[in-house]
């Protein structure tokens, strides 16, 4: 079967995020499918971006064709980016009839974060007989109204909108990453029985050889250690909705308690945490710089409790499907997480801890709450997340689903068409 996935951001582990296209095209691949990722060369997400000769160059990794789609450099969340991802929609649309020709695909699926590009999708499915997904990352138009104070009559929310209904009406299947969204999805026009639900996931091999952390982070945590009983983690962005405030403030209240706090990340909240963590005197907290991705493993299992916060937002009444989230029940550790959602991983993997986000002080008493149990409790918490993780989010487990999907819409097909 020959599969076309669309996703302007995608990337690969040494280039840097996005990781679902690949690790999803990767498994496909191993069970026999040609892949095709349509990606953009500029992304604010990737670690780099290559330089492209021609509008349009194939490369091939891992055994996934990649057709990198030239676009305009930009950074951040401007109008650079608003222009990048329409040069990204026009290049596809104006190349579909080559494109469909060329790749014969049996299914064509758009997953940029964006809307926009379900109608090249569209277009390109049409050409070649082919049925069309549409992969739901992030609710747009809801999130940069609700999330970025958009009003719902900018033109480029009722662009997205516009692209967002006419996805609903004309997809074969909605495959969304956020578990509460079907009934919002059926209001725009969705036929219930098109929706499903696969998250995001991880891999299991590089948790099995994880590589070791660097020395020099490995000998100061090391350190830390010595000196108190508990070590609570985080890793990840530094940023405002990552609710880190709370997490220093609650340090604060520990701060005889013999609980270190460990910030390992970087973002536009750094230099302010650090100054909030001098301001206090606080010499129980500590914030380092980012480690490679390929260590989180090894770094993770050095904490004994891990941290999840995110700022109260409306819109995640639809769900979460964090990235941070698999990686801390992966290392087997029991989680803190104060977020209001739709969805609770950690209730149903019970593996932790729930508490309203943005409260220092609920968070210090479930610190203590931790502190106070036995080995084997804590033990016990982290591999029922664990074992949550394998069953639920392995991307063996996730790219069957999807197939599963395919399948069933090809043999649809089939049938309509005798």
């Amino acid at each position: 079967m020959n599969i076309l996935l669309i996703n302007h951001y995608a990337g690969s582990p040494s280039m840097g995020m996005e990781y679902r296209p690949y690790y999803m095209g990767r498994e496909w691949t191993s069970m026999g499918h040609n892949v095709t990722i349509i990606l953009a060369n500029n992304s604010h997400l990737r670690k780099y971006n290559p330089k492209m000769p021609d509008k349009l160059s194939e490369q091939k990794i891992d055994g996934i064709n990649y057709l990198w789609v030239k676009t305009p450099e930009y950074e951040g969340n401007g109008l650079g980016r608003v222009r990048n991802m329409f040069a990204f929609i026009r290049r596809i649309y104006s190349e579909s009839k080559f494109i469909a020709e060329k790749y014969k695909p049996d299914v064509v699926i758009a997953s940029s974060t964006y809307p926009s590009d379900n109608y090249v999708a569209r277009k390109i499915a049409n050409l070649s007989g082919a049925k069309y997904i549409y992969e739901v990352h992030d609710l747009w138009p809801l999130s940069p109204m609700e999330l970025g104070g958009m009003d719902k009559f900018h033109p480029f929310i009722l662009a997205m909108q516009h692209g967002e209904t006419f996805a609903y009406r004309n997809a074969d299947a909605v495959v969304s990453m956020l578990p509460m969204t079907k009934d919002y999805m059926v209001s725009k026009g969705l036929s219930p029985t098109k929706w499903y639900y696969i998250p995001n996931g991880f891999v299991k091999s590089e948790w099995e050889n994880p590589k070791p952390l660097n020395d020099g982070i490995a000998k100061t945590i090391e350190k830390i250690r010595n000196n108190f009983d508990l070590l609570v983690g985080y890793t990840g962005t530094i940023g405002l909705a990552n609710a880190l405030y709370s997490l220093v403030n609650a340090g604060e209240r520990l701060g005889n308690k013999s609980v270190a706090i460990v910030i390992v990340g970087k973002g536009p909240e750094k230099d302010n945490l650090l100054s909030l963590i001098d301001e206090k005197q606080l010499n129980n907290v500590f914030l380092f710089e980012p480690v490679d991705k390929k260590e989180i493993p090894d770094l993770l299992k050095r904490f004994d409790i891990l941290y999840i916060g995110l700022q109260y937002q409306p819109l995640f009444r639809f769900g979460i499907s964090p990235n941070k989230m698999i990686d801390y029940m992966m290392a087997g550790k029991p989680v803190i997480q104060a977020i209001k959602a739709g969805n609770n991983m950690v209730e149903d993997a019970g593996c932790g801890a729930s508490i309203e986000p943005e409260n220092p002080e609920k968070l210090a008493e479930a610190i203590m709450m931790f502190k106070e149990m036995n080995h084997w409790e804590l033990q016990q918490m982290g591999e029922n997340g664990r074992n949550y993780v394998v069953a639920n989010h392995d991307y063996k487990v996730l790219s069957k689903r999807f197939e599963e999907i395919i399948l069933k819409l090809q043999n649809d097909k089939h049938y309509n068409t005798k």
